[in-house]
């Protein structure tokens, strides 16, 4: 096989080779001359072809136990982190088209991914890996035979019983602290002073982590131990805030969860995390009795600006508003206008039906599914929905996907199982139904 340095020497030596003087060459030998040269050229680069195809069918191939096979890995994943994206997109659309001129079986096609498993220093390569499948399937969908091979194999790596459940402190190390930030991605953590906030006096984080990516929380939770059931994330989030007595704490408000890797997409291990957090924090603090979350509700605008009035109309008690609902198309947007504009107003009537359009997008099922993302999660958990909120994130980002509300979904330990299967049977648990509806 050639060597891939000696391919590289013959592929400069003929690119770099001069032109003879066309000039003087006789009428025709000009193009003959061109065509040759492009001939040799092509043929060089499709030597080259082919024998980077023979080095990826040996990776996809041959035993684990190979060590020119194995070495030869060493080279791909050396190659591949080194490379920017466009380098990593090609380099994985070859092992694509060797994988399909390959016929393999379910074992021999993961050889290329558990080889690469076997040759890294952790885990956190085959995750990368698979956060560049998932970006480009869609316009290279021949990674999705990747994708099919490789997630199982993730999913049987990151086992919920091989991950590790660890506190993150404000004495944590720096490089720790400073992911937490860099992967928040509920509510941002603008400096040093608000992370300090959300990890000393009353407020608490738990993480997963891998031990082949020790360094890396893979899943985090940020708590609040609170008196009584929060309402506005706000409240939780100001440094300058007042705190809670934590001898007088009886409630955990989880009011941040953020996934870190993308490509761990798919892969759920979050529903794990709460029930161990509560299990921690049951041991710790034995005087709490009541676990929370405070959520975003993320589809609410996007869904509420797509209902037409009669959509809208059973959720409306005053005539007048009926009324000008009743054929409308564009009612949907025109009551996003005016409930983002009583935020500001504290208009309680617009309030209150504000909240009954929350409740009504919150129990919404497509396809025996829960529209929204968030509550498909913790409903899926066993959960139920216990309270709206008003005014509760009034960031730029909680008006926008938002107008400002926010949930509490409720974990009761004996329930979570009954809750589940009340999900399954498209009746999903709220305690809203009664208030709102």
């Amino acid at each position: 096989m050639m060597t891939e340095e000696k391919s590289k020497e013959r592929a400069v030596a003929v690119v770099s080779e001069p032109l003879p003087d066309t000039e003087e060459l006789p009428q025709g030998g000009a193009m003959k001359v061109v065509r040759g040269w492009r001939d040799r050229l092509g043929r060089l680069l499709e030597k080259n072809r082919n024998d980077s195809q023979e080095r990826l069918q040996a990776l996809l191939t041959a035993a684990l136990t190979d060590n020119a096979a194995n070495q030869e890995m060493d080279k791909w994943l050396l190659s591949y982190e080194q490379g920017d994206q466009n380098k990593r997109l090609t380099m994985l659309s070859e092992l694509a088209l060797a994988r399909r001129e390959q016929v393999l079986s379910g074992q021999q096609g993961a050889l290329f991914f558990r080889r690469l498993y076997a040759r890294a220093d952790s885990l956190h390569p085959l995750v990368r890996l698979r956060a560049d499948i998932l970006a480009a399937m869609k316009e290279r969908p021949e990674l999705q035979e990747l994708d099919k091979e490789l997630k199982p194999l993730l999913i049987s790596w990151f086992d919920v019983g091989m991950l590790q459940l660890r506190p993150i402190t404000w004495d944590s190390p720096a490089s720790l602290l400073e992911k937490l930030i860099e992967y928040e991605a509920v509510h941002e953590i603008n400096s040093w002073s608000e992370l300090k906030h959300r990890l000393t006096g009353t407020r608490r984080c738990y993480a997963y982590f891998h031990p082949r990516m020790a360094d890396i929380p893979l899943i985090f939770v940020e708590i609040a131990l609170t008196q009584n059931m929060a309402d506005s994330v706000q409240h939780l989030l100001d440094p300058e805030g007042s705190d809670t007595d934590l001898s007088k704490a009886r409630c955990a408000n989880f009011y941040s969860i953020s996934n870190t890797q993308a490509g761990l997409r798919g892969i759920s291990f979050g529903n794990f995390l709460l029930k161990r957090v509560i299990d921690a924090l049951m041991k710790d603090y034995p005087q709490l009795k009541t676990f929370v979350t405070l959520s975003p509700i993320p589809g609410f605008t996007r869904w509420l600006e797509k209902q037409d009035g009669d959509s809208l109309q059973e959720y409306l008690t005053d005539k007048t508003e009926k009324r000008l609902a009743a054929g409308d198309p564009d009612s949907g947007r025109k009551w996003l206008i005016r409930i983002s504009t009583a935020v500001q107003e504290r208009n309680e009537a617009i309030e209150r039906i504000a909240l009954r359009f929350a409740s009504a997008y919150l129990m919404s099922m497509r396809n025996d599914q829960l529209v929204d993302s968030v509550a498909r999660f913790h409903l899926g958990n066993g959960a139920r929905i216990e309270r709206l909120n008003w005014a509760a994130d009034c960031s730029p980002k909680g008006m926008q996907q938002s107008c400002g509300m926010m949930v509490n979904y409720l974990y009761e330990l004996d329930q979570l199982d009954a809750n589940m299967q009340a999900l399954a049977a498209g009746k999903p648990k709220s305690r809203l139904t009664s208030r709102w509806l």
